[in-house]
């Protein structure tokens, strides 16, 4: 599903053979990362040299991977998230190159946003279940 440059195929000798640099990338609207950045075209630098094969990509995207941000041209797959999960988003860029720690990445903050709601979710639930037994074990003593 991950490949080599497709401009590399053929070359053993990787040297300085990169896709190094900032490249435009266009993101889906409604999309985890539209929200997360407030715009529907970033910059973000990259430093590598294998891509998302566009081969499986009918595949992934019928089992419900959805692509939502790519090369204005749309020769290259930036950005994939599974809709449904609290936070799942990969990115073939590097944005830690342009995180700080006052000014985080906006994929970082949203990333740790979605987690600490993920958990207050989770022990809410808990907590709802735990009062409910407490206020009905009559319930509980059917199990």
């Amino acid at each position: 599903m991950i490949y080599k440059l497709r401009e590399l195929r053929g070359i053993d000798e990787l040297g300085g053979t990169m896709r190094l640099g900032a490249w435009a990338c266009k993101l889906e609207p409604g999309s985890l990362a539209h929200k997360a950045y407030g715009e529907l075209e970033i910059s973000e630098r990259h430093r590598h040299r294998y891509e998302f094969n566009r081969e499986y990509e009918a595949i992934l995207t019928g089992a419900g991977l959805r692509i939502t941000g790519s090369t204005p041209d749309g020769t290259y797959v930036e950005i994939v998230e599974i809709p449904g999960h609290p936070h799942f988003l990969g990115c073939q860029f590097h944005p830690e190159f342009k995180s700080k720690p006052l000014e985080p990445h906006p994929l970082f903050s949203t990333f740790i946003q979605a987690s600490y709601e993920n958990g207050r979710e989770r022990r809410n639930k808990r907590l709802s279940a735990e009062l409910e037994q407490f206020h009905r074990p009559e319930k509980l003593a059917k199990k």
